[in-house]
């Protein structure tokens, strides 16, 4: 055995060994798409927002990148969840908790500070804790913004993260993808 890294492993690289970038590609799309599809039907049923924009790039990075630091479990977990965590702290240091969206109320001074301020704690803690995954950035911008705010939603974004890291990880994991658990 070699201790070069030879690759993702399983179906992924059989599909760029068969096909190249247009097989990484296939790989890429088709399970994106089941992940999201799965997470849109769960959230359907149960009426939450499950769905939300930083999951796309979530998800990408799972089936275009597996191997990466930013595409472990633990990244995507710890960085979503600091993410909810500045969003809702900046929206209460700046007194924005009761105040409409920023599509409703327009951009302010104070929605300027928390989002900016959101997003640098989030890069701040995660780098600290060498938990990178840059999708974060957008989950707290949600919240700082005003998108998504209220105690539900914010469970909903955390089991959102939750849902689509389980769904992806199971499905490298059943193809055969070497993607890190724990890094």
């Amino acid at each position: 055995m070699s201790d070069v890294d030879d690759g993702p492993g399983g179906a992924l690289q059989a599909a760029e060994r068969r096909a190249g970038g247009l097989g990484a590609a296939g790989y890429a799309f088709a399970l994106c798409l089941a992940v999201l599809a799965a997470a849109g039907g769960v959230a359907l049923l149960v009426r939450q927002p499950y769905l939300f924009p930083s999951l796309g790039p979530t998800v990408m990075l799972f089936f275009e990148s597996p191997r990466q630091q930013s595409a472990a479990p633990r990244s995507t977990l710890i960085g979503h969840g600091v993410a909810i965590l500045a969003g809702a702290g900046c929206l209460a240091l700046f007194g924005l908790t009761d105040h409409p969206p920023v599509l409703q109320e327009g951009v302010t001074g104070a929605r300027v500070g928390a989002a900016a301020l959101s997003v640098a704690l989030t890069a701040l803690v995660l780098r600290v804790l060498d938990c990178p995954h840059p999708p974060a950035g957008a989950t707290t911008l949600i919240i700082s913004l005003g998108l998504l705010t209220s105690a539900s939603e914010l469970v909903a974004i955390g089991v959102g993260v939750l849902l689509v890291t389980v769904l992806g990880v199971a499905l490298n994991r059943l193809l055969g993808v070497r993607q890190p658990l724990w890094r």
